[in-house]
């Protein structure tokens, strides 16, 4: 299935997002749930032992400088729903600036990072990864502090897990989800408006 741009940006719009079965499935579904994941963006959930470990800044934060890796790592586990249509969709997306990313490394390797699309002032993540402790939770952190400083108003999880939510995720109404994400597409589009990552303390002192 061809995911042009533009069809995936009127998904988006509408509230609808595409997933496959399978890595190996040449079908797309449209997922529209009827409880949606959201992050409040001033409410997000930096427990002692994850301050901890971005107080080390033992790790360095980029943002857009690996977007295909970042893709490419998310689907890297036994059940993934990004199958080939989906990924080039996606990189397609990236290319013309509504799709990024946001890395976190270590000695030049790549540890965890977090990837999504973006319409006006809305975010939809999209999945996140982690081959070391706490670095899918250090991409969030530094990822919802990038997205405050940038103006949005919406950051879309989809779904809420016991994960999400011991950040800070909240699950609301299909009708709620939709009025917030009428007003947030509407807003110019800022992702890039900082091409830095934030720093240690705008992340723990937002």
């Amino acid at each position: 299935m061809d995911l042009s741009p533009q069809l995936l940006l009127q998904a988006y719009a509408m509230g609808v997002f595409p997933m496959a079965e399978s890595q190996q499935d040449e079908d797309v579904m449209w997922i529209e749930p009827k409880l949606r994941g959201v992050f409040p963006l001033d409410n997000f959930h930096i427990s002692r032992s994850l301050a901890k470990a971005i107080q080390k800044a033992d790790y360095q934060v980029t943002i857009n400088q690996s977007f295909a890796d970042v893709v490419d790592a998310c689907a890297e586990r036994e059940e993934t729903w990004i199958n080939g249509s989906i990924r080039q969709g996606y990189m397609d997306l990236h290319a013309v600036g509504h799709a990024h990313s946001l890395e976190v490394w270590r000695g030049g390797n790549l540890i965890g990072g977090v990837y999504g699309v973006t319409l006006g002032a809305a975010f939809f993540g999209e999945s996140m990864f982690s081959r070391a402790t706490n670095a899918s939770k250090i991409a969030l952190a530094y990822l919802v502090t990038h997205l405050r400083k940038s103006g949005f108003t919406l950051f879309d999880t989809q779904f809420l897990t016991p994960h999400l939510a011991s950040l800070g995720a909240i699950e609301i109404s299909q009708e709620i989800y939709l009025a917030q994400l009428q007003t947030a597409v509407r807003a110019p589009e800022s992702f890039d408006r900082y091409s830095a990552a934030p720093s240690v303390t705008e992340t723990l002192h937002r």
